[in-house]
């Protein structure tokens, strides 16, 4: 008789939809943290890595070097994100660990995100809407709740990835004109998307809404600085809707206290979740939301399934789906 070979075994660190827990539970022995709404702590994965063969987990993990090296066996992290600044990718390499992502399958959705949170910044959405509820609001008046046009206004994108080139196109139906600024020029996209391209500086100084769609790096923390607010229009508007730490928020907060911005939209932040007494929220030019780029059913959906996929895949001897750094 031949010798029975043991399931590979994997963490999950947040509840999933049960038919994707069913399809993980097919190819793998499955521990999870099941609190939906608490990240696990971190005592309990540095306990949970150090005999499974995969792990599967969100942003708000922080997969660093200690994580790494507790866990003796594994060899794939996969995460539920297109982002991966949360993982130690140099660490992973080292040890033979491939680190996947979910790119692709939420470009769409981010970018309704993006465009929504700016239409809801220039119309102060929030800001009315809490005022209407609290029985604030008096009679009609011809200024009152005045907030900034989108139509025909200037958009500048910093990052001009699969979720810029997705935003564009959404602006171009409010006739909007469209710069955008990345690291690398991408001068066929400039004619494709009828786009201009500007260096940061010029950028800031031109757009009515300033987008964030970059990823975070060392290079891009606190890309947008007093400087840089500095440089933006008394009626301009700042959108993060890409990770926390690209913008300096002490420096956001004094912009928009004293009125150098007009308002700020963000779907991000430093720290995640962002404390409640935060001086951002204190502001009524801000309108916050909390980290719901992907937020759609559908879109998460389908980020979980390629996330199990790259673990089914990369623990069954075959090539991750969507490595970011080793290819099996």
């Amino acid at each position: 008789m031949g010798v029975k070979t043991l399931p590979r075994k994997i963490y999950v660190t947040r509840k999933l939809p049960e038919d994707i827990e069913s399809r993980l539970a097919e190819h793998f022995d499955v521990r999870s943290w099941d609190e939906e709404d608490k990240p696990v702590p971190r005592e309990t994965l540095l306990e949970e890595i150090k005999d499974v063969d995969g792990l599967f987990c969100m942003i708000t993990e922080k997969i660093d070097e200690e994580i790494l090296q507790a866990g003796k066996h594994l060899k794939v992290v996969a995460n539920m994100a297109v982002g991966y600044n949360n993982i130690d990718v140099e660490t992973a390499t080292a040890n033979g660990i491939t680190v996947t992502n979910t790119p692709d399958v939420l470009t769409e959705t981010t970018a309704d995100l993006a465009f929504a949170l700016l239409m809801a910044s220039a119309r102060r959405l929030t800001e009315t809407s809490d005022t209407l509820r609290k029985g604030e609001w008096g009679a009609w008046s011809p200024m009152q709740f005045t907030g900034q046009d989108i139509f025909g206004a200037t958009l500048g994108i910093i990052g001009l990835g699969r979720i810029g080139e997705a935003v564009v196109k959404r602006a171009k139906g409010f006739e909007m004109d469209v710069l955008y600024h990345s690291r690398t020029r991408k001068k066929d996209k400039e004619s494709e998307l009828d786009i201009g391209y500007a260096e940061l500086d010029q950028l800031l100084t031109k757009a009515d809404f300033a987008l964030l769609l970059l990823p975070y790096s060392s290079e891009s923390h606190h890309l947008i600085g007093k400087r840089e607010l500095a440089l933006m229009k008394e009626n301009a508007i700042l959108i993060n809707a890409s990770r926390g730490g690209i913008v300096d928020e002490d420096a956001l907060y004094h912009a928009l206290n004293n009125g150098e911005i007009w308002g700020a939209g963000l779907d991000v932040y430093e720290q995640e979740p962002v404390p409640t007494d935060h001086p951002l929220l204190t502001l009524s030019n801000v309108t916050a939301v909390p980290h719901i780029g992907s937020a759609s059913v559908k879109t998460r959906r389908a980020m979980a399934d390629l996330a199990a996929d790259n673990l089914i895949e990369g623990l069954n001897g075959k090539k991750a789906v969507t490595p970011v750094n080793l290819h099996n």
